[in-house]
């Protein structure tokens, strides 16, 4: 099969990430696992060209997410918590993470057992105090496969939280996550850019985002679907690598 132009591949992993993002299922895996799967140029490309493919599609999604992001935060005091883990251990340890765990099938299973696990939890009338435990998923999030958005919803999920409002706790302590995290990758990377891929990366992550957005939107419901999913992506890249 011929594959298609490099900016092609850029394009269509840009729709994947828009959907992907507001699901789950990491999508920083699926971006990573496709062209792997496929053949495609992009997989071969060195680190550097790849950070600025992942900062485009980050910033696209982030852009198109912007005004749900805002209207989901939480209070002040969620919001610090949950946000002190991971700029921390960002900060200190993100480059040993990937370097050390750098494969995706661990995080995808285990981000698909803790989903499956959490969201047999009973919905409690007085749910305890989110924001530390979101801060600790996603720190945890920042090995590779596991999913901010789905460290997040389990989080919430197993401290009682219903699914509606752990939707929302997860969407809404994640932006600022998103957004930062971003910010400085394309600050690290701000001067090897290539210009094309990153305007069409924004582009198409960002179209991608909205179309996926006004298809079925930030609430989630069960989660077992999302954790199978996880486990059949955990499969293929497994037993599935082309030569």
């Amino acid at each position: 099969m011929r594959r298609p132009p490099e900016l092609a591949q850029v394009a269509a992993l840009g729709l994947i990430q828009g959907a992907a993002e507001l699901l789950p299922v990491s999508s920083s895996a699926h971006v990573a696992a496709v062209p792997r799967l496929l053949g495609w140029d992009v997989a071969t490309w060195d680190a550097a060209r790849r950070k600025e493919l992942e900062v485009a599609l980050h910033a696209g999604a982030a852009l198109a997410l912007a005004p749900e992001l805002l209207r989901l935060l939480p209070d002040a005091r969620t919001l610090a918590l949950s946000l002190a883990p991971p700029v921390v251990v960002g900060g200190l340890f993100e480059r040993a993470i990937e370097e050390r765990m750098g494969g995706l099938v661990p995080g995808l299973l285990l981000g698909a057992a803790a989903l499956a696990l959490a969201d047999s939890r009973p919905v409690r009338e007085s749910p305890g105090e989110p924001g530390w435990w979101l801060g600790l998923a996603q720190a945890l999030a920042l090995i590779p496969g596991v999913s901010r958005s789905g460290a997040t919803l389990a989080a919430a999920r197993a401290l009682g939280y219903s699914r509606a409002e752990a939707s929302r706790l997860s969407f809404g302590v994640a932006g600022p996550v998103l957004v930062g995290a971003t910010a400085l990758k394309a600050w690290r990377g701000r001067r090897t850019a290539d210009p094309q891929v990153l305007a069409v990366g924004v582009a198409a992550s960002f179209a991608g985002t909205r179309i996926a957005l006004g298809a079925f939107g930030l609430e989630r419901g069960r989660l077992w679907p999302f954790a199978l999913e996880r486990t059949a992506l955990a499969a293929l890249v497994r037993y599935g690598r082309r030569s």
